[in-house]
């Protein structure tokens, strides 16, 4: 199958053309770019020199879906929601890496995204692209919603235990790090060298747009309102994203109980791992891919739970979900394309 890449010079894009790389189903079809078009891809990217020979297209969903049978979108927030449409009408599924069709509520979406929402019929019509949790939707949808990065590391985080009413719902704080390229390849004051480079700082503070994001998936996984407490920083490293996250518990429960909480949890999906009872997941024990670790700890004082998940924000947070995303929804094997070992150091 040939995928059309729309979005085509950000890093999300380079990731999926990375990883469609060697899939053995599909190959790199379109590359879409309005500010770049006309201009070969490597001169964006000078790695794909010689291995991505094509020139950047102007956005054409008739053309898009003639030249390509699936459509993968890696623009910005507000992007997305005028394109996808287009892109629906024409026939061909779409998997949108960006925020615009996650949340249901067109109110939340506009509070929190500062952008017009994209029509009620859309928004209804998407599935959210959690693989592990919305396996069987997905199968059968024609539009995915792809998490964020952050909602990803902390919903696979947290639903085990919310789901085994274990946990006290209304105590739940996520402490969240982020590498840079988080915040796009676009220049910032916020992702300048001199910035972050040996610096460590909290950002967007009760306002961070993955916040209604995780509640409603956990608010759907539970049946109950919830209400988090959400804190994100950005650290001086490329790629990774680590989510701690502290939650009371209702009851007398080891760290040995909740590890086979979550083995049994998981257990049939491959990109989930959880790590023995007193060792515990670092960034860079997943870069480069698809691979959520999972560390746990009951603290018997406080008899408070902590959870440590990490993922390869590109990967996991992105471009590999929207690969594992495309797998099932063309009755493949979850795992196609996507079984790299993470590199390491």
């Amino acid at each position: 199958m040939r995928a059309a890449i729309i979005g085509g010079t950000g890093y999300g894009a380079i990731e999926l053309i990375r990883l469609i790389n060697k899939h053995p189903h599909l190959e790199v079809g379109s590359v879409i770019s309005n500010s770049q078009a006309g201009n070969d891809f490597s001169e964006s990217y000078p790695h794909l020199t010689n291995i991505v020979n094509q020139t950047l297209e102007n956005f054409d969903p008739e053309m898009i879906r003639k030249q390509n049978d699936i459509a993968f979108l890696a623009t910005p927030s507000g992007v997305s929601s005028k394109m996808v449409p287009q892109l629906l009408q024409t026939g061909i599924k779409v998997i949108d890496l960006s925020g615009d069709f996650r949340l249901r509520s067109q109110t939340e979406y506009e509070t929190w995204y500062k952008h017009p929402a994209p029509e009620e019929k859309y928004l209804s019509k998407a599935v959210y692209g959690l693989s592990e949790i919305y396996e069987e939707e997905i199968k059968g949808a024609s539009l995915i919603a792809n998490p964020g990065c952050y909602p990803t590391a902390t919903t696979l985080c947290l639903i085990p235990i919310l789901k085994a009413n274990l946990a006290d719902k209304k105590s739940i704080i996520i402490d969240a790090k982020s590498g840079v390229s988080g915040a796009g390849r676009g220049l910032s004051l916020t992702s300048h060298y001199a910035e972050i480079n040996e610096n460590l700082k909290a950002y967007k503070l009760g306002a961070h747009q993955h916040i209604p994001e995780i509640e409603q998936v956990l608010k759907d996984e539970t049946g109950s309102l919830i209400t988090i407490s959400f804190t994100t920083h950005l650290v001086p490293m490329n790629r990774g994203i680590m989510t701690t996250a502290y939650v009371n518990l209702t009851g007398k429960i080891s760290t040995s109980e909740v590890n086979e909480l979550y083995n049994e949890f998981y257990k049939n999906h491959p990109f989930v791992r959880i790590r023995p009872e007193g060792t515990y997941p670092a960034t860079k024990e997943v870069q480069g891919s698809n691979y959520c670790d999972i560390g746990l700890h009951v603290d018997p004082r406080t008899n408070r739970l902590t959870v440590i998940s990490v993922i390869d924000n590109l990967v996991k947070g992105a471009a590999g979900q929207a690969i594992q995303n495309a797998n099932l929804m063309n009755n493949w094997d979850v795992r196609t394309g996507l079984e790299s070992i993470p590199m390491y150091p």
